[in-house]
């Protein structure tokens, strides 16, 4: 994995699923994270070779829901995202699925409750002796590639500082959030304070916050010195924010994912939730496709809804 002049797709819960991943890479994204994945969830997961797809899942035992799914079409680009607060139970997990998978990272910025009263997330940077616990400790035991990705602290000297003790842990890379814990999505990123962090790293930093264009992909490089770029809502609404020859018009960009949905059977809750989001920026949920998106139980409510009856029958009567 390289980290150098990258567009990266941001871990986002339920939208960074398999189908979105692709279509971003296909857009042109370098590197795409998966959604976190919380450790304690993945231990108990089994790898089952899904022949009908031509998929690697990670399977709840006990259960038939799939908690990670890849394939060999992202194997070098694909970032599994850990959510934890214990070494070995991340080591653990990242056992079961680093040789699918082309880096492991640990999840530092999560300021959601669900995280933090776990001690995972953007809790984790208040305690730099068990951040370089679990770094050292995954480092030591896999041969995968192992980074982290974390929030601003209260002060630029703070996160400054906390950077680099990451850094002496040998990670490969650090993506750097340009807001704090406190700070909410529609607070600007501060991207001076990530100039900081790059100016005193010699490791490559991933710059992310306010990237909504494919312009702004080269707007914070150059503002913050960052090696590479990490978008998440701008490709969550559009994610042909990627390409270079601009954004595909919004309507396409959404008929595209629902027919990567449907391709790779997505799990229908990742799929709402995605499409929620994309109708909430560009119209409004409470409009007919919005509240039609919101009744849908299956794949195929959701073929119907697009008028893509046609394609989901085809996909599935080919399927192995």
């Amino acid at each position: 994995m390289e980290y150098c002049n990258k567009m990266v797709l941001a871990p986002m819960v339920r939208a960074g699923t398999l189908p979105f991943r692709l279509l971003a890479a296909e857009y042109g994204a370098d590197i795409t994270y998966g959604e976190e994945i919380i450790d304690h969830k993945f231990v108990n997961c089994q790898r089952v070779i899904n022949e009908s797809l031509g998929t690697t899942d990670f399977v709840e035992r006990g259960t038939d829901s799939v908690v990670f799914r890849t394939c060999p079409q992202e194997k070098d680009k694909v970032v599994f995202q850990i959510g934890t607060s214990d070494a070995v139970r991340a080591l653990k997990a990242a056992e079961i699925v680093c040789n699918d998978v082309a880096a492991i990272d640990i999840n530092m910025g999560c300021p959601k409750a669900f995280s933090v009263s776990g001690g995972m997330g953007s809790a984790l940077l208040s305690k730099p002796e068990l951040i370089h616990d679990i770094l050292t400790t995954l480092r030591r035991n896999l041969n995968t590639p192992v980074t982290c990705k974390i929030r601003l602290l209260n002060t630029s000297q703070d996160t400054v500082e906390l950077a680099r003790r990451i850094e002496k842990c040998g990670v490969p890379a650090l993506a750097v959030h340009g807001r704090k814990v406190k700070d909410r999505p529609r607070d600007p990123a501060k991207w001076d304070e990530i100039a900081d962090v790059v100016s005193a790293l010699s490791i490559p930093v991933i710059a992310n916050g306010n990237v909504f264009e494919y312009e702004d992909f080269k707007r914070i490089k150059d503002a913050t010195g960052a090696t590479s770029v990490m978008a998440a809502r701008g490709a969550l609404w559009n994610a042909s924010i990627f390409s270079a020859k601009g954004k595909v018009p919004w309507e396409d960009f959404k008929r595209e994912y629902v027919r990567k949905t449907i391709l790779w059977d997505n799990d229908i809750k990742s799929t709402k939730t995605t499409l929620r989001e994309i109708i909430m920026h560009y119209i409004c949920l409470e409009g007919t496709e919005g509240k039609g998106v919101i009744k849908c139980g299956s794949s195929a409510d959701v073929a119907r809804l697009y008028g893509e009856e046609d394609y989901y029958n085809f996909v599935v009567s080919n399927r192995k």
